[in-house]
């Protein structure tokens, strides 16, 4: 069983309170994207978390869609939205987590990201960095760590359901990304190279390269 939560929840703040998941772009919105995305790529449930000013919307958005089994709010943090959505999926198998905000993530990377969870219990899709990236406190340089063994990680991230069932409960903090989550159990994370196109958006210049995106049929 595979079962992904597309989270869509956030408010907007960076983008002016602009809610970028309902956002339309060459006529679909945001949200409608990435819920097709992971259709298409086979999953057998999809749980969909977002305001709760929004859930009655969003169901009706998807009400055609059988796939697309449960919607519910979110919470105060990501990590509380992710769980809101976790306790509606069935136990067995895997758990696909997503930001809405990257509906442009490519359909067998989803799959990839899958396949790797099944066999090793938590993947994530993530890209190498190409620039060199400084550790700065105060505005100044401290260091500058290895550029070949930095990667930009991304969604969908990927857990055995037990494995991130226990990861919750044993939760200490409220992390803002799932790996986090998994490694704080001391897990191995493995990364399945995914592409640059998989952007989030999330500022106004990102919707911009959305825009140009979308004209290129990603």
């Amino acid at each position: 069983m595979r079962s992904a939560i597309i989270l869509a929840a956030g408010s907007g703040t960076r983008l002016g309170g602009i809610k970028k998941q309902f956002l339309d772009i060459s006529g679909k919105t945001v949200l409608n994207r990435s819920v097709t995305k992971f259709v298409d790529a086979e999953v057998d449930e999809i749980i969909i978390v977002t305001l709760e000013s929004e859930v009655c919307a969003v169901k009706e958005m998807f009400s055609n869609l059988h796939k697309v089994t449960h919607v519910t709010s979110g919470g105060k943090t990501r990590q509380q939205s992710v769980k809101n959505g976790f306790e509606l999926c069935k136990d067995d198998g895997i758990v696909l987590i997503h930001d809405a905000a990257r509906p442009f993530v490519q359909v067998e990377n989803i799959k990839e990201v899958a396949r790797k969870a099944e066999e090793t219990g938590a993947a994530t899709l993530g890209v190498p960095v190409t620039d060199t990236i400084k550790y700065v406190e105060c505005g100044v340089i401290k260091s500058t760590p290895k550029r070949e063994l930095l990667y930009a990680v991304q969604t969908p991230q990927a857990f055995s359901k037990e494995l991130y069932k226990k990861a919750l409960n044993d939760a200490k903090c409220d992390y803002t990304d799932d790996c986090q989550l998994i490694e704080s159990l001391g897990i191995d994370v493995h990364v399945v190279v995914g592409r640059k196109d998989n952007i989030k958006i999330t500022t106004a210049e990102d919707l911009s390269y959305a825009k140009l995106l979308a004209k290129m049929n990603l």
